[in-house]
């Protein structure tokens, strides 16, 4: 199963809401081996610190869609899972248009 299109603009919506200036689905929604259980894995950037008020944006997407959300953040992202988030990587939202690859930031 994949993520529907009208999710993948509810979440952008969210991201512009919350000053999310990069958003990607990787893990199951993103390779479509997703089952009714599965949560949604997205790799985000703000465009301006949060602290930890991006909780606010992962909640908000866990109501609008009813599924849970594993968000974690560009500078949050652990070299060790790195390559497995990379492999799958879909980007849904890119405010700036950068080429951007968490996996050398």
């Amino acid at each position: 199963m994949y993520l529907s299109e009208p999710d993948k603009q509810k979440i952008i919506e969210i991201c512009r809401k919350n000053d999310v200036s990069y958003c990607a689905l990787f893990g199951s929604f993103a390779r479509g081996d997703a089952t009714e259980k599965s949560d949604i894995d997205l790799l985000v950037k703000f465009s301006k610190p949060k602290g930890y008020s991006w909780v606010e944006a992962a909640l908000e997407i866990e109501d609008t869609l009813g599924k849970a959300v594993d968000l974690i953040t560009v500078n949050g992202l652990s070299p060790l899972i790195r390559d497995y988030v990379m492999e799958d990587l879909s980007v849904l939202y890119d405010e700036g248009q950068q080429s951007f690859s968490p996996a050398y930031s």
